[in-house]
């Protein structure tokens, strides 16, 4: 039977064996390399974890193939795979980022959406609005070009009005942008939301996020089909 090595997230001991009693493939690239939640349980508490692994190299990928899966592999399997996660609550999330988010701010949209699904609504409230100030910051001309002062650049509250007021912002969400202003510093500084105003902040930040990245890039890439279409 397979074993891995790995603190346990049940009992909490470190550098325990873990008795894999099942596998699955989650994912799988085009070359070797291969995503596996492995459903094992430690010999410390006997109670089971569903750990997710990912294959190291190439020749940790053919062993697992001579013997017919990683869930035939014998022995420890520490030398061929590596442990990049746990399957948890967190993992309950349905919500998922607008498409053609930059990377920091996908990061921060699915930690926030992460947080929502477990309850942690507060959390959340303060991941949406890093979104948001991530995604107005660009917005800003300098105060040379007829931008706002320091302080209404800076703080996220000031900001999303002065962006209104001045059309850089879809008028349409102006009523919206209130939760993300008030319930997102109450969410921070105050740790008060209740669940339907996570809700609004998530509501709000996902439309947002549409308009000023989904939505351009649809557009530029039908563009490009299009130019692409009458040089044929």
């Amino acid at each position: 039977m397979p074993e891995i090595v790995h603190d346990c997230p049940r009992c909490g001991v470190p550098h325990t064996t873990f008795d894999v009693k099942g596998a699955h493939l989650l994912s799988s690239l085009p070359s070797w390399q291969e995503v596996h939640e492995l459903f094992s349980v430690c010999r410390a508490c006997a109670k089971s974890s569903t750990l997710v692994v990912q294959t190291k190299e190439p020749r940790g990928y053919s062993l697992m193939q001579v013997h017919g899966g990683i869930g035939k592999t014998p022995g420890v399997l520490n030398h061929i795979v590596r442990v990049i996660g746990l399957v948890s609550t967190k993992d309950r999330v349905t919500t998922v980022p607008p498409d053609y988010l930059p990377a920091s701010i996908d990061a921060a949209f699915r930690e926030g959406a992460a947080c929502h699904s477990i309850g942690c609504i507060n959390a959340a409230a303060a991941m949406f609005r890093l979104c948001v100030d991530l995604a107005t910051t660009p917005l800003l001309p300098t105060p040379e070009e007829g931008g706002p002062n320091h302080r209404t650049a800076r703080e996220l509250g000031l900001r999303l009005p002065w962006l209104f007021e001045n059309a850089k912002l879809p008028e349409d969400l102006h009523d919206l942008s209130v939760c993300i202003k008030d319930d997102g510093n109450d969410g921070v500084h105050r740790g008060s939301l209740s669940s339907a105003e996570a809700e609004d902040l998530l509501d709000f930040t996902t439309e947002l996020l549409r308009r000023l990245y989904t939505e351009k890039e649809r557009i530029r890439l039908a563009r490009e089909r299009k130019d692409a279409r009458t040089k044929q």
